[in-house]
């Protein structure tokens, strides 16, 4: 680019944004009512977001607001009540309002709102109906339509509308949820004399007023209906686009296996076996297999024979080096240490290795054994010439003191983690902004004496002081446990199983015991067990590609949790998005294969 054109891009940009600086904010009413939709408290949720979008949003209960001169002041209407009764003045109001070339903006329960008045019912395009209730997504039947155009759709729990008296005269229909097999109108348009108004059935509670696939469709709406450009709001797409695997790949090959099969609708048929499981792939062809966000790509790091057994766990150190926690005795060959001597190295077949990248190319070429002796670590953390790793039962420091890259100091920081169920254990063992450990750990729970006091629990957060001196149960989750993460603030977040892949920790259990009588319950899923891109199918030679034992096309098994915090990847992840594992939704392999990074082009980045 030249410099010419240049300061020719710089000062269009400069002129754009002047432009968006002087346009003037909205004014909008918002008229609720004190009925059962709690519309104070929905304004509450979507006033401050709109108003850090140069929207004012003003509320009223008074019907008495409904005439010319209040109207006057404002570009739009937003309504969201069930007043049975529209005075005469009122609506001759509303519809000079709106044909006069301002909008109207009816939000869910507003269609059986004024249901007195044929012009109201008119006005909003259908009445409401009829509903159910539900988890659900609608799709786009209009993607090019201004309003639509950047708009991604979310899903939600809400009421599912069905509706009646539709007025298709004007009327855009934007978005449709499939009611059975037959389409439902959801959100829509309509012109009406020189104004507009824009409707959708979405937003009962709370939990989709909260949702900010919401707030951008809402925001959009009323740009739309008060004659503003609707891009202003922003795209939103609340899961990115993926590739697609390169044409050509091979068809997958099967082998005999018993395996045992677990039918969708909650029916278990563990003795039942399926005769053929998918063979591994080599790590190449299985890269190729991996789809990835449009924009990034997936590279190999390591491999077999650089990696062997089953990579349970991996971490940096200060230098950037990656160590891995390779088994064999995952998940059933656990081999416990001796109660006279925790610190003694056992008779397992474990280890840490050190992988290195010697010629800069981005991949793993060198192998150095840091540990073994071990059975099934669980996770890692570098400190102090070393790592802290957690190998149930115990806590153990294993430091290198003479600088030859192997581990020569091995201490027990304490012990006490359950080892009942090997895939229960501690996890995710994170630094905290305090400087004290942080981790989760699954039903196996923990019991023993850590700094002169005991302590028993079960699944949940926990963190502890890098020396093993003390040791504090945050929080009880609801399930099998295996995510840890935080946020760029010191947000605790975390991921279980059966439904759960993310959940937030407000307040440790401290908080609530200061109090006489008090107590932290514990904590659910702040997702709503969304479903999977990928639900499971059957191949088209009759074999199950994708095993899940419960909660199929949903995560079963969540594991890890990490808010991405750093600022390579586009705006849309900075500290919003999070990575989570879910290891059933895979097709079924004899073993692991790979480990691997990915990128955003142009810029390499590492992710994991």
């Amino acid at each position: 680019m030249n410099r010419t054109t240049s300061a020719l891009t710089i000062a269009i940009g400069m002129l754009a944004m002047l432009a968006t600086a002087a346009e003037p904010p909205l004014r909008v009413l918002f008229l609720g009512d004190q009925g059962h939709h709690r519309p104070a408290e929905r304004f509450a949720q979507l006033q401050p977001v709109l108003a850090r979008r140069g929207i004012e949003l003003v509320y009223t209960e008074r019907l008495a607001d409904l005439r010319a001169d209040v109207l006057g002041s404002y570009d739009a209407l937003v309504v969201y009540a069930n007043i049975d009764a529209l005075p005469a003045d009122g609506e001759a109001a509303i519809l000079e309002f709106v044909r006069g070339g301002k909008g109207l903006v009816p939000l869910h329960c507003a269609s059986f709102c004024f249901r007195d008045s044929p012009a109201w019912i008119d006005l909003v395009g259908a009445q409401f109906q009829k509903h159910g209730a539900g988890e659900f997504r609608v799709r786009a039947v209009a993607p090019e339509h201004p309003v639509m155009r950047g708009f991604g759709g979310f899903a939600s729990w809400d009421e599912t509308y069905v509706h009646t008296k539709h007025n298709t005269r004007g009327r855009t229909v934007l978005e449709e949820r499939l009611d059975g097999d037959r389409p439902e109108p959801w959100t829509w348009v309509r012109d009406e004399g020189r104004g507009r108004v824009f409707y959708t059935a979405w937003g009962h509670d709370e939990r989709t007023w909260g949702h900010p696939g919401f707030h951008n469709l809402v925001e959009r709406g009323i740009r739309y209906a008060a004659g503003r450009d609707p891009a202003a709001a922003g795209t939103y797409v609340d899961h990115p686009t993926m590739t697609r695997p390169p044409a050509g790949l091979a068809p997958f090959e099967y082998q005999p296996a018993k395996v045992p099969f677990y039918a969708p609708g909650g029916t278990r048929k563990g003795d039942e076996q399926i005769a053929t499981m998918q063979k591994p792939l080599d790590p190449e062809e299985s890269r190729r297999h991996a789809i990835a966000p449009e924009g990034f790509r997936i590279e190999l790091f390591a491999s077999e024979p650089l990696l062997v057994g089953k990579p349970l766990a991996m971490c940096f150190d200060g230098d950037g080096a990656v160590y891995v926690a390779e088994s064999v005795d995952y998940p059933n060959d656990l081999v416990e240490p001796s109660a006279e001597d925790p610190a003694a190295p056992v008779e397992g077949r474990d280890r840490i290795v050190k992988l290195t990248d010697t010629d800069g190319d981005g991949r793993a070429d060198r192998r150095d054994v840091f540990a073994e002796n071990l059975s099934i670590p669980t996770s890692m953390l570098a400190h102090d010439g070393g790592l802290i790793v957690a190998m149930a039962p115990a806590l153990l420091h294993l430091a290198d003191t003479d600088g030859d890259g192997r581990a020569d100091r091995r201490t027990v920081l304490f012990t006490g983690w359950g080892t009942g169920d090997t895939h229960a254990g501690p996890s995710n063992l994170t630094w905290g902004l305090d400087g004290w450990v942080y981790g989760i750990v699954g039903y196996s729970g923990f019991s023993g004496l850590v700094g002169g006091e005991t302590h028993r629990f079960g699944a949940g957060f926990w963190r502890c002081r890098p020396d093993g001196s003390a040791l504090e149960f945050l929080r009880s989750t609801n399930n099998n446990s295996w995510g840890f993460g935080f946020s760029e603030e010191g947000l605790v977040f975390g991921s279980t199983a059966n439904g759960n892949p993310s959940e937030h920790m407000p307040l440790p259990n401290r908080v609530y015991e200061r109090v006489r009588g008090w107590s932290a319950t514990t904590l659910g899923g702040i997702a709503g067990s969304p479903a999977m891109e990928l639900a499971p199918k059957t191949s088209g030679d009759g074999v199950v590609a994708i095993r899940q034992v419960d909660h199929h096309g949903r995560f079963t098994a969540a594991a890890g949790h990490r808010l991405y915090t750093a600022r390579g990847f586009p705006r849309d992840y900075w500290n919003r998005t999070a990575f989570v594992c879910e290891p059933t939704a895979m097709k079924s392999r004899l073993r692991q294969r790979f480990s691997g990074k990915c990128h955003r082009a142009p810029e390499p980045t590492e992710c994991s």
